[in-house]
């Protein structure tokens, strides 16, 4: 498992929302469009095969991968994620 950031910007608000569903049910937080989600190789190809089905030449979705931990300013909090913990 691997931490990712995923942000994104969609030109169609019906794209915007059904992209923001798709992420948002991978990911354990973040800001409107930029979101950290710990990702196995199978659930970033499930995600991208998803994400594919609905974005549009002129839409941007950057799926990056991150090492180690962050940095981490202000009120910023670092989400810890242990695979079968279930997050409420």
């Amino acid at each position: 498992m691997k931490n990712f950031l995923i942000a994104y910007d969609i030109c169609d608000p019906k794209r915007l929302y059904k992209v923001a569903k798709i992420v948002y049910s991978y990911a354990l937080g973040g800001q409107k469009s930029a979101l950290e989600a710990p990702l196995s190789k199978n659930e970033v190809r499930e995600l991208i095969e998803k994400i594919e089905k609905v974005v549009k030449k002129q839409d941007k979705i950057n799926i990056i991968p991150f090492y180690g931990e962050p940095a981490i300013f202000g009120k910023a909090k670092h989400i810890k994620y242990h695979q079968g913990v279930i997050i409420v």
